[in-house]
């Protein structure tokens, strides 16, 4: 009897260990994939004809295409803060790109994402996630804001805003050398960077498969400089201009490693049971040749061209494949959305200015997901409502624009709409409240700000003065 039990016994504990462990595997594994100053109009799902993008293309197909989102900033850094922590950035006093101008009451030490404000990555790995980042962070250059402190078991990538694509020949700064977790690895060793970063993160796939993994892959193409392959600057050598060419070719890795990584998924056995987004981190920059199309403006504005991206959403059988969804959507809601996804909750006392998009993309909830969505950088703000977008810059007059008649913001209605700019300016106002003040100030400083916010600053060109 009493072997008869013990074998029984060793039964149970088996199913349960197999319950466990199936129950661990449902938890569907979430990868975010942003890229960097691209071009709206450069993708082929958002109308690109030039420059070929099958694979974030078939993203789009094969999941959620979302035509009217939108990033927290115009700018890498807080528009990077504001993905990995589901809250408005402003909340924590990260409004600019990181500089070395710590504002009144702060010191060098304070330029970083606030160390008490959660991440993405803290609260899925709360939830039973392993994690890593990838590629480009510039979240804060001091060891207190490395990513390993964030919330990220792995990393693979670099701390600063940019750096080369091929190896350095000459010296190169802390910020650009390229992390292997707490490993620099040396520069003898890098190929091109944008391969680099594909192979990690399809060789993390394979060697977490059997586990839910998190993964933040911040590629940092297509950002300067435009640094290219040499076979694929003369698959584009069609196109006259040279810097234009590289950042064709750029694309191209991007979009191949993009490939890659979906592949891996299938080869893997995972695809079915990970979520993907594809988001960019703001709009096409002034200095790498990328195209916004009908948007007006650039990185670093509050015209649709600076805040409105490319955002893809892809979950086999449980996100609409070919769905386009019009309603406004920020990468606010990333973080809330995967926490849902892997039927986790957030870590206690922390908030987010997101929503979990599946309801509504599922049409399980009625409404949209925001009411509003708020912008500021230094002296220039913007407000989007319904169909209104209202632009606040210093002493400029106030902008107020029909994105449904006038997506390219060329037809200013605020002296023609008063009761409706003064309650958008209302609302702005009464959101300002809420936040934190600059805890460090911009390298370029407010004029800047207040002539690229000039109905008569139209074109790269003119925007190029005022960075």
């Amino acid at each position: 009897m009493r072997n008869l039990l013990l074998f029984l016994f060793f039964i149970i504990n088996l199913e349960l260990q197999a319950q466990q462990k199936y129950a661990t595997q449902q938890k569907p594994n979430i990868i975010v994939i942003l890229s960097d100053d691209a071009g709206y109009a450069d993708f082929g799902c958002y109308g690109g004809k030039e420059i070929p993008t099958p694979n974030i293309d078939a993203i789009a197909k094969n999941g959620t295409q979302f035509t009217d989102a939108y990033v927290t900033a115009s700018v890498c850094a807080p528009s990077r803060a504001g993905l990995l922590t589901g809250m408005y950035q402003q909340r924590f006093g990260f409004e600019h790109n990181t500089s070395k101008k710590p504002a009144k009451d702060y010191t060098l030490n304070d330029i970083g994402m606030d160390p008490k404000v959660k991440t993405i990555g803290d609260q899925l790995k709360a939830n039973g996630y392993h994690t890593i980042a990838i590629g480009k962070w510039h979240q804060g250059d001091l060891d207190q804001y490395f990513p390993l402190k964030r919330g990220f078991d792995e990393f693979y990538g670099f701390i600063g805003g940019h750096r080369n694509f091929f190896a350095y020949t000459k010296e190169r700064p802390r910020e650009a050398a390229l992390f292997d977790n707490n490993n620099i690895v040396p520069e003898s060793k890098i190929t091109y960077l944008t391969d680099m970063f594909t192979d990690k993160a399809t060789s993390f796939v394979a060697e977490n498969k059997s586990r839910p993994f998190f993964m933040y892959l911040a590629y940092n193409a297509v950002h300067v400089p435009l640094n290219a392959k040499k076979e694929l600057m003369e698959k584009y050598a069609y196109i006259p201009d040279k810097g234009r060419r590289a950042y064709a070719a750029m694309m191209n890795s991007l979009d191949d490693g993009i490939g890659e990584l979906i592949q891996s998924l299938k080869d893997n056995g995972v695809y079915e049971n990970t979520i993907v987004f594809f988001v960019n981190d703001n709009g096409a920059a002034t200095g790498n040749n990328a195209d916004n199309g009908i948007l007006r403006g650039l990185k670093g504005s509050e015209w649709e061209g600076g805040n409105r991206i490319a955002y893809l959403l892809q979950w086999p059988g449980k996100v609409p494949a070919g769905l386009r969804y019009p309603e406004m959507v920020s990468t606010l809601d990333i973080l809330p959305t995967s926490v849902s996804a892997a039927k986790g909750s957030l870590i206690s006392g922390t908030q987010t200015d997101g929503k979990n998009l599946l309801p509504y993309i599922n049409n399980e909830t009625k409404g949209k997901p925001h009411e509003y969505l708020f912008w500021r950088r230094g002296i220039a703000a913007a407000i989007r409502y319904d169909k209104w977008k209202l632009i606040r810059a210093g002493n400029n007059p106030i902008l107020l624009f029909n994105l449904n008649k006038d997506i390219s913001e060329t037809t200013n209605l605020a002296t023609k709409k008063p009761a409706r700019t003064k309650k958008l300016l209302k609302k702005l106002a009464e959101w300002e409240t809420h936040m934190d003040q600059p805890h460090w100030t911009s390298d370029y400083g407010d004029y800047n700000q207040i002539m690229k916010h000039r109905m008569d600053v139209i074109g790269r060109e003119m925007e190029l003065k005022y960075p």
